[in-house]
């Protein structure tokens, strides 16, 4: 616990008369008031981050043993996220851009935190939460896609009774976490046994099932209540350069579907790589991967893999980790150049990738500066493999019926969109973050699920927010912050389909959980009990999370002190 200094971010109130000429009491009164916390508000998927966390951090206080808090925690998590053990490998964690904790000794490690649990339901064999027997409900809901969006709407709409079929086009589910995250980062297991988890509350998963193919989506709007649409957006757009078509260029998704169905292209010894978000990223780094695989490639001089993006590192979309792991493993990156032509031999093969040269001009309209060619100067690469992935995009043609021609779909906040009872998320909609998928397929099943029971949605509480002046800093030990086990790079090369990053400790875990400030909600500190000369505060004999004291206004002074000391922003005088 920290020292007990008086707050230097805190102002005492203002001393106003109350009764009467010899007054000089405050008027003003503690109250108990919950503010949102800034990690709650930056994750998409909607968890309860804050809470799950304090439940093991603040486990003696609420009576539970360890694994007791830790089963919780993993419950109260996959509330809103049926997939913890995967988001916890690949989201780049937004959640923690905010994290009071930055402006201290760095924002809490969340998301390593959010792995740890998700390990740990898988260990255990937990199993996720329900509101409802399967079938309590009678309505047939058709979903999509089995990539992230649509394994989240799967999941709420079967915790809610509801009989749920997703239709997924190819081998296996999983969407992009399987045919675009390659297995170093996402081990293909872990996301098997969430994936079959959710399957195991009585959704129906019919695998290689084309909507618009093997079933018309005619269908199924006849035959189900509500379909929800989360086919992603898997076909690699075109740099539209003269030589691009024919052998030895692919798009970045079509690259990582072939290694991932296990029919991966032949690369060469030169390997281009355009684009620089986290699908360039990969390609690079399987590039890398594939060579290893390869006896031929390694007797010689293995793959030369250099990565060209036309902006600066600054404005690179790609996970800051990422990047540092291609870098280590040699990719080279070669900033300010954007593809003008491939050039080939006389037998169609690739002999040479020419770029321009760019400056940064003016921010666009993604609030990054944007690339403008410098006239007449131009760099040529020797390579012999090219894989463009600057963007992707999704392809209703194949679904057919009334979204044949629709290039995005469009839905708002709720996943509603303009056909009855067609609800869609994910990359279809726009391309975004995996925990966004996760989120949108959980408020579309939300929705749909009001719609069918003739109910309003649901309202978020509003609360305030509250930022770090409003808190009391220095209350909190320094700790420094848990950082994660990993492969070094001659052994990922060495071990090409070995998973690098190896999480944190139970341990670490507990330390780590033990640095949030539990901003704006009471972790039971003790300071106002302690510094109320009026005895105010009483300790509750069954505390719950968030609700460790009562507070008696009977005998309160309005002196101040309890909320000038209350380290998390928890109490206000009002």
């Amino acid at each position: 616990m920290g020292l007990l200094k008086k707050s230097e971010h805190v102002k005492p109130l203002k001393v106003t008369s109350r009764g009467g000429a010899g007054g000089g009491v405050s008027s003003a009164r503690p109250a108990q008031l919950e503010k949102e916390a800034p990690c709650l508000i930056g994750c998409p998927a909607g968890n309860g981050v804050r809470e799950w966390i304090n439940t093991v951090s603040q486990r003696e206080r609420l009576h539970l043993p360890l694994e007791a808090a830790l089963d919780e925690a993993f419950r109260m998590l996959t509330q809103t996220n049926p997939l913890p053990a995967v988001m916890g490998r690949v989201c780049p964690h937004p959640c923690e851009d905010n994290c009071n904790r930055k402006t201290k000794d760095g924002a809490v490690a969340i998301n390593s935190l959010e792995r740890f649990l998700g390990d740990w339901g898988l260990e255990r064999h937990l199993t996720l939460p329900v509101l409802a027997p399967p079938g309590s409900q009678t309505e047939k809901i058709a979903v999509i896609g089995a990539g992230p969006a649509g394994l989240s709407c799967a999941y709420q709409l079967a915790r809610r009774g509801y009989p749920v079929t997703l239709f997924e086009s190819l081998p296996e589910a999983g969407g992009m976490l399987r045919y675009g995250i390659p297995d170093y980062r996402l081990p293909r297991d872990v996301l098997e046994k969430e994936v079959q988890r959710i399957v195991a509350l009585g959704v129906e998963l019919k695998l290689g099932c084309a909507v618009g193919r093997e079933v018309s989506f005619e269908s199924l709007q006849q035959d189900y209540a509500a379909i929800f649409v989360a086919i992603g957006a898997h076909r690699g757009k075109k740099i539209r350069v003269p030589g691009e078509d024919g052998a030895g260029v692919y798009t970045g998704t079509e690259f990582l579907r072939q290694v991932a169905l296990g029919t991966a292209p032949r690369i060469g010894q030169r390997v281009a790589v355009i684009g620089g978000g986290d699908t360039a990223i990969d390609a690079a780094r399987v590039s890398l991967r594939l060579a290893a695989d390869s006896a031929e490639l390694s007797q010689k001089l293995g793959a030369d893999v250099t990565l060209f993006y036309r902006r600066t590192r600054t404005e690179m979309p790609a996970i800051e980790e990422e990047v540092v792991g291609a870098l280590e493993e040699n990719v080279k990156i070669e900033f300010l150049a954007a593809p003008a032509r491939i050039e080939r031999d006389e037998r169609g093969q690739v002999t040479k990738l020419v770029l321009q040269r760019m400056r940064l001009g003016e921010p666009d309209s993604s609030g990054r500066r944007s690339p403008v060619p410098i006239e007449g100067e131009f760099i040529e690469f020797a390579c012999d493999t090219v894989i463009a992935a600057v963007s992707q995009e999704p392809d209703f043609g194949t679904v057919g019926g009334p979204l044949a021609e629709t290039r995005w779909l469009s839905a708002d906040a709720w996943g509603r969109t303009s056909l009855e009872r067609v609800f869609s998320g994910g990359d279809n909609v726009e391309l975004g973050l995996a925990t966004i998928a996760v989120g949108q397929g959980r408020k579309a099943a939300e929705a749909i699920h009001a719609t069918l029971r003739g109910e309003a949605l649901p309202e978020a509480a509003k609360l305030k927010d509250i930022k770090p002046e409003r808190l009391k800093i220095d209350y909190y030990d320094p700790k420094p912050r848990a950082e994660r086990a990993k492969l070094d790079a001659p052994t990922r090369l060495a071990q090409p389909h070995a998973e690098i990053d190896h999480g944190i400790t139970q341990e670490q875990f507990l330390d780590e959980a033990s640095r949030c400030f539990s901003c704006g909600l009471c972790f039971g500190c003790e300071r106002c009990w302690m510094f109320c000369t009026p005895s105010c505060f009483k300790k509750e004999a069954d505390p719950r999370l968030g609700h460790f004291y009562k507070v008696n206004l009977d005998t309160c002074d309005g002196c101040n002190k309890c909320a000038a000391e209350c380290p998390c922003g928890f109490l206000e005088m009002v």
